[in-house]
């Protein structure tokens, strides 16, 4: 009797994004160096590093807020840099974004913030929108505040409206830029875990940039480090903390370099 074949091993799964060779400056001044990234479905990527290392800039990259001089945003295998304005459009409809500080309308309360894009993009009817802005604000545990003004809120409290309105137009990726700016050690470990709960229950995959450490390590699945514009490392949380690399072992730290103070 012959032997059953040994089956083909199932072919690796494509990236949700693929960020090849990454270049930009601007006013001749280099801010991204040839930056090489994959990000896997579902995965919870964390981008740290100093000021001016270029994380915002990255990220501005992959929802196409700019181009690159050089180098390919890859998006489910469709390249977001050379695609023509339609086809753009599809691709950053996948993408939610959450900015600094939360960046509310101040002139709107927080139901009409959170409605904001489903009016704007949607088919939706009123009665829809508004299951969907109550089912939104649920999830990042703020329940009735629909008529607050983002001035009754409390610094958290924005930020968490700001996570509502990025997931109302339910993304595949969700993008987040210093989610925890100018918060306390309490505030920002509940920002954390709002983010930790959305990455389990939603379908999504998710890029954080920060250089808050604590929190990198609270929400990542993969921690990558930029300096000036190189990504010098990527690493599972645990690993990244051993990697021996005076520069990281001293941002973990909290410590400056010996050129920084001298």
């Amino acid at each position: 009797m012959n032997p059953s074949p040994t089956p083909a091993p199932s072919p690796a799964a494509p990236p949700k994004i693929a960020v090849v060779d990454l270049w930009k400056s601007f006013s001749g001044k280099p801010v991204l160096k040839g930056l090489t990234v994959e990000i896997s479905s579902g995965e919870s990527l964390v981008i740290v590093g100093g000021s001016g290392a270029g994380k915002s800039v990255f990220l501005k990259h992959l929802i196409g807020l700019i181009r690159p001089d050089r180098g390919r945003v890859i998006v489910d295998g469709q390249d977001l840099t050379s695609a023509d304005a339609a086809v753009g459009l599809e691709l950053r409809k996948k993408f939610g974004m959450s900015f600094q500080e939360g960046a509310l309308f101040d002139s709107l309360d927080v139901f009409e913030n959170i409605a904001f894009p489903l009016r704007r993009h949607t088919r939706m009817t009123a009665a829809e929108i508004a299951d969907r802005v109550r089912e939104c604000l649920e999830l990042v545990h703020l329940p009735g505040v629909e008529r607050k003004s983002p001035s009754e809120l409390s610094g958290g409290m924005r930020r968490r409206v700001g996570l509502a309105r990025a997931i109302a137009m339910k993304p595949e990726i969700l993008l987040f830029d210093e989610p925890n700016t100018g918060l306390d050690p309490i505030t920002s470990a509940v920002i954390d875990n709002v983010i930790v709960e959305m990455r389990e229950h939603l379908p999504v995959t998710m890029v954080t940039i920060t250089h808050d450490m604590k929190s990198a390590f609270r929400i990542a699945d993969r921690v990558a480090m930029l300096r000036e514009g190189v990504l010098i490392a990527t690493a599972p949380p645990d690993e990244f903390r051993r990697i021996p690399d005076p520069y990281i072992q001293k941002f973990i730290a909290g410590e400056p370099l010996e050129e920084e103070v001298a």
